[in-house]
């Protein structure tokens, strides 16, 4: 029922077959082909990449201007892409302290990504389909979903983005250092190995836990962001996965200089706060059209990073990140004596 949906259209399908094409070449090029061995990326490899996968999205939303619906549906998909794309910088933080809490070596960063990335293709499929059903059935869980965006976004614009997150709290990271075998090595960058005739997983099986569960989190105000800008599965799904599948490059490009961007918080914050106001405006009959809401996300977007750039960050030391890193590295000793 819900692959019917998908397709409402000839078009739809010939693009969605495109879609599956380009994922599954680019995605065998990436790790059997250009990175076959462990190596660190180069911030300019980084920067390539990042080009790459944008003007990848950008050809396929031109030809969901070609193909499908118009302009209206091509200017949907770069709103959603876009909503996506600025709202996966909260996941480069996380996935940062997370691969600096392990110690994990910066040649072994791009595999871990590549496989995240992977399961988040998965799941994030999961998670749209199941909400465009219950939303196909209960028109009103989008209200629920605006309400929670003005609460997120609310939230987010008052925290003081120093919080201390500790990935060794992670429930599920709990569970599987109770009922799994951990190695301490982590054997050259593998996450499962067969050693005695028994199956024994890495540390790094452990951090792609880790960043599995940090995508379904960051989804949660993701996915009803999407679904607020439009219903349509298949803009949701595409857009969605193409500004995931440039969140590796542009993890490298931006992992040493994101704290530069103290700003860009605020400027998502904003960005929830007006998707789910637009949806809750339904209620009353007041439609923001899809051109205005494209052009509000890049406006606040583009002016919180050039803000962050001009104006300096009040109360900010210059050797703040060094004494983050000696506090990380204070937690990685422990931690590998438990494994």
């Amino acid at each position: 029922m819900l692959l019917i949906s998908l397709f409402n259209s000839s078009h739809d399908s010939i693009l969605f077959g495109l879609f599956a094409v380009i994922i599954v070449v680019f995605l065998v090029i990436d790790l059997g082909v250009l990175n076959k061995s462990a190596h660190k990326i180069s911030t300019k490899s980084a920067l390539y990449q990042s080009i790459f996968w944008v003007a990848i999205s950008i050809g396929f939303g031109y030809l969901i201007y070609w193909y499908g619906d118009g302009a209206d549906a091509s200017i949907t998909f770069f709103t959603a892409y876009l909503t996506e794309y600025a709202l996966s910088v909260d996941n480069i933080f996380v996935i940062l302290l997370i691969l600096r809490y392990f110690s994990v070596k910066d040649e072994y960063y791009h595999s871990i990504l590549f496989w995240g990335i992977l399961g988040a293709l998965v799941f994030r499929a999961i998670f749209i389909f199941v909400g465009a059903y219950l939303i196909s059935q209960f028109y009103w869980i989008l209200y629920i979903f605006g309400v929670f965006l003005v609460y997120s976004g609310i939230k987010i614009f008052f925290e003081d983005g120093e919080e201390e997150i500790d990935p060794g709290k992670n429930p599920l990271l709990k569970l599987a250092r109770k009922y799994l075998k951990i190695t301490k090595s982590d054997y050259g960058g593998r996450f499962i190995i067969w050693r005695n005739k028994k199956l024994l997983f890495t540390p790094l099986f452990l951090v792609i836990i880790l960043i599995e569960t940090t995508d379904l989190i960051f989804a949660v105000d993701s996915i009803p962001a999407a679904f607020a800008i439009t219903q349509n599965e298949f803009l949701i799904y595409t857009s969605n996965i193409f500004a995931i599948l440039g969140l590796r490059a542009k993890f490298f490009l931006l992992a040493g200089i994101i704290d530069k961007f103290y700003l860009l918080q605020k400027g998502l914050s904003f960005i929830l706060i007006f998707i789910g106001a637009k949806m809750l405006l339904e209620i009353i009959h007041v439609d923001i059209p899809i051109n205005i809401s494209f052009l509000v996300i890049i406006v606040v977007l583009g002016g919180s990073i050039v803000m962050s750039l001009i104006i300096p960050e009040k109360g900010k030391k210059e050797d703040a990140p060094e004494e983050k890193n000696v506090d990380v590295e204070k937690q990685v000793s422990p931690e590998k004596e438990l494994l």
